[in-house]
Order: structure tokens, then sequence, then C-alpha cells
């Protein structure tokens, strides 16, 4: 698919509004293309070694569960975020989401061998359900690197949270059923959607102890009451102070984190294993550095990896694996690696972005490749996404109660409550500091219809930005239901935006509009 100057790449062609897949593949010129295939080859080729092992429940599963089939269309997930992509940015991503999906599959793999609803006489099973502890999709499992006898999972990640990044159709199911059971419409559809799949029972039975976090909404503290209910197992809640910035809160931050250290020697008769933890520690603080990097290289005028292969990949290196899959410092030191010589290249050409922007507040998980979108339309590069600005402080590597502290800080700053805890400072004045050094003078600026955190902002954001002459672009979206705003609508908002103020002609016109509504 050859560049005009009148149609573009004709990505926007690639999608009909009857088609839930794009209709062919992009062209990218015979070695990206080839690339981009062996990729692709690769990529199925491990997830069938992965899950080969458990083929028998995954089977079933796939008859059990209705938030599994979702995973079946994994191949178009990656599809999407490499769309238009080219050169070393098309290698970065596939790294980068390769990295995150092969964890996943083993996360897959692991709940599927422990699973009592296709397990049910399976003693194996039973075992595996001994050792396991099940957390809280966002809540990190650093702690479980001092537990290296037992597993932890976080048990609505899957079934909920990545699932919906994959599918935008995913969560609908579970929103409208817990509405139907009488929850208001208005609610966040993340806790309503894990509400829903404790309704519908559609949560697999893993584990024999429960670690939930309190989120900073009051969504997610009725759903945490849901699945109390319905896990019906002995549980500890981890509860970060809201205000992290006040230095007097981190001795009861300390003090509720060993909380749950403790509780889990207790219910599993083991002890916590130093030795085991700090070697954890040790591949957390590579991984923070080799992010820090990314982050530095994208601050000079020639940024590297931008977009959701920056954003997802932090998120889910921090989150989900947490330091627990060494997978995940070799990938980071391979991009490292080819980004300084992207940056070279890149360097040597003068080839620099049309635009720079950032992102801030919470993304559209049903929408994660937006990014792209309107880098290939528009020619607006995203050099960072809050999303990503998790934990990013280096843990101390031998004290331990240094570390107890580190560690704490560390999930005060976890996802969804980094930014949206801790007073306006963080969410507000954060913004611009991200701006100035990054040199962005767009922010698309995230508006959750059904959070109420950063609505109260709202005004100060406009003036604010006003004052700075930043461009601050409102995109509405909710989180995890497309019905309510749909993709085009998000990118309705960006297309006025840049002709109205920019006065703007995009790099390709078919990306302008089309319909993608019924697209995974």
């Amino acid at each position: 698919m050859s560049y005009n100057a009148k149609t573009g790449k004709g990505l926007g062609n690639l999608y009909k509004a009857d088609r839930r897949c794009t209709t062919h593949r992009e062209w990218k010129g015979l070695r990206d293309t080839f690339y981009d295939y062996f990729r692709w080859l690769k990529m199925l080729g491990m997830l069938g070694t992965t899950l080969a092992p458990v083929l028998p429940q995954l089977t079933k599963g796939l008859m059990r569960y209705r938030w599994l089939v979702s995973y079946l269309t994994t191949p178009a997930f990656v599809d999407r975020h490499t769309v238009g992509l080219r050169s070393y940015e098309l290698r970065y991503a596939h790294l980068q989401f390769f990295v995150v999906l092969r964890n996943s599959a083993k996360m897959l793999c692991d709940i599927l061998a422990r699973d009592e609803n296709l397990n049910p006489k399976s003693k194996r099973a039973a075992k595996l359900r001994e050792k396991t502890v099940i957390f809280d999709e966002m809540m990190p499992i650093q702690i479980m690197n001092g537990f290296p006898t037992l597993k932890g999972i976080l048990i609505q990640m899957l079934p909920i949270f990545e699932a919906g990044e994959i599918d935008q159709q995913a969560n609908m199911y579970y929103i409208d059923a817990i509405e139907h059971y009488g929850l208001a419409s208005d609610v966040c559809p993340l806790p309503a959607a894990d509400a829903g799949c404790c309704v519908v029972d559609d949560f697999p039975k893993i584990g024999s102890a429960y670690i939930s976090s309190a989120m900073p909404c009051d969504g997610s503290a009725a759903s945490t009451m849901f699945s109390h209910r319905y896990f019906k197992m002995p549980s500890y809640q981890i509860t970060p102070p809201q205000r992290f910035n006040e230095p007097e809160v981190q001795e009861y931050a300390i003090k509720n984190l060993w909380g749950a250290v403790e509780f889990i020697e207790k219910q599993f008769g083991v002890k916590f294993d130093w030795d085991s933890f700090f070697e954890g520690v040790k591949r957390y603080n590579l991984e923070c550095g080799y992010m820090i990097d990314k982050w530095d290289i994208n601050c000079t005028p020639y940024p590297q990896v931008c977009g959701a292969a920056l954003a997802l990949h932090r998120e889910y290196e921090m989150q989900i694996a947490s330091s627990l899959d060494p997978n995940f410092v070799k990938y980071d030191a391979k991009v490292s690696a080819l980004m300084k010589k992207g940056y070279e290249k890149s360097k040597a050409a003068d080839d620099q972005p049309k635009y720079r922007a950032i992102v801030w507040s919470c993304p559209a998980h049903y929408y994660s490749n937006f990014t792209y979108w309107a880098q290939n339309c528009w020619g607006i590069k995203t050099l960072v996404d809050m999303e990503c600005m998790l934990a990013y402080h280096h843990y101390d590597e031998h004290d331990k109660q240094k570390v107890l502290l580190d560690m704490a800080r560390g999930y005060e700053r976890m996802t969804m409550r980094s930014h949206s805890n801790g007073g306006y400072v963080n969410a507000l004045d954060e913004c611009w500091k991200i701006c100035e050094q990054f040199n962005a003078n767009i922010v698309f600026m995230y508006n959750h219809v059904s959070c109420k955190n950063f609505a109260g902002l709202q005004g100060l954001f406009e003036d604010q930005a006003r004052e700075r002459g930043i461009h601050l672009i409102w995109i509405e979206h909710d989180l995890m239901d497309p019905r309510t705003v749909s993709r085009k609508a998000m990118r309705d908002r960006v297309n006025r935006y840049m002709t109205t103020v920019f006065r703007a002609e995009p790099l390709d016109p078919t990306l302008v509009d089309y319909d993608d509504d019924l697209t995974w």
C-alpha cells in the first residue's frame, strides 16, 4: 500500500462497517512486511506451545467462559497496534507486545490448570489451588517475589481488564448483567464489569486466599465487596494511603503492606524469603532503568518507543508481571539496543515528528491503539502516557526496612492511582511538568464520562493550558463500554480540533472517517 499525496496510505480502507476484522493485511514494503509476517507466525507459535499442555481445559474453557473467546482475536489486536508502522518503530512494537502476550499466555495456562470449574476431580489442580493467592486486577503482585513456592494471579485481569483491550465487545455482557441486577448505568464500567462477572459466575476458581485493593473510587470499593462475597475465601485488603505525598502516612503504608505478607505466611504456612525477594527487586530496578531510558530519548527531538507500545508494556510489566518474569528484562535489553540504533538513524535524517503530544487521564481500554491512529492520520506522536508513569523509583537492594518503604511507595503509585490520588498536584501540576519535560504542546485529555476524579479539575486544566499555550484536546470515552462513546466519536474530537484550530490537513484522509464499531 504505497503512499499517495491525496489518499495517504489508505489505511482507513482496511476497515468495513460489516466486518469484525480488517479486509486484508497491510503491505509495508517487502522487508517490513516479511518481518511483520515472521513476528505474526512467531506469536502464534508461542501461543500454541504455551497453551498446548492445557489444551483439553482450553477447549472446555471456550465453552464455559464468555471472556475466553475474546482471546481468539489476539492476532487482530497486535495488527491494530502495528498498522502504519515501519522500520524500527515496527520492531519496537512487536517486541514490546510479544513479551506482554507471552506473560499473559502463561497466566492463562496457570488459570486453566488450576480452575476447579474445568478440573473438578483433578488432584493436581487441587494441589495447585492450595498454593495460589489471587489478587485484584489493580494490585501489583511484587510481594510474591518473596514467596517463590507460591503462585500469585490477578484474578480479574484476563476475564475483564485485558479482554477489554483485546476485544472492544468483551465487557458489554458483564456490564449489562450487573445493570440488570440493579446497578446504576453511570458507574465506571471497570468495577461494573467485575461485579457482573461475579453475578453470572464467570470467574475461574483457582486460589485459596484473596488479596484485594482499595481503589480511588466508590465503584471499585463496591465491586470489592461483591468479590469478597463471591470468592468466599480468607482475604486481606491492601489499602495504600490516598495522600501518599505526605511523609506521615508512610508508616501506615508499610504496616498495611507487611500485614499482607503476614497474612500469606499464616494462610500457607511459609516464611517470606528475603533472598528471593531481593532478586525480584534487582529485576524491577533494571526494568525501571530501561523505562527511564525510553523516556529520556522521547524527550529529545527524535523520540523512538511511543504510543501504546510504550504505555501498555510498562503497565503490564509493573502491574502484572511485577518483576516475576525474567523475560521482561531480556526484551527490555533488546528494545533498548534497537532504540539506540533507531535514534541515531532518526537524528542523521533529522526525522522529527510533526506534532508532539502526551496522554493524560485514564485511557479507553476499548481503543488502546488510539494514539497510533492519531500518528497515522495527523502525524501526532504520543511521547508518554499517564498510565505508564507508574512507580519508577529504584528500590533499595539490601536494606529490609528501606525496601519496604520503597515497595509501599510503589503500591501507592499503581495503575489508576499514581495521578488520580494524592491531591491535584499529582494530576494538574504534574501534567504541565511532563509537557515541559517532553517538549509537548498537545495533551490528549481523556475524559472518562463515568469517572468523577478528574471531572472536578476540568476548568483548572483548561485555564492553565490556555495560559501555557498548550493545546488541550478533550476526548470523551467510557473506559470499557464503546456503546456510550464509540471509537469514531473519539476520533471526531481530534479531527475537529486539528481542522479548526491547527488548520491542518490529514496525512491519510481515509483515516478521518471510517466505521469500526464492529471491529474487535
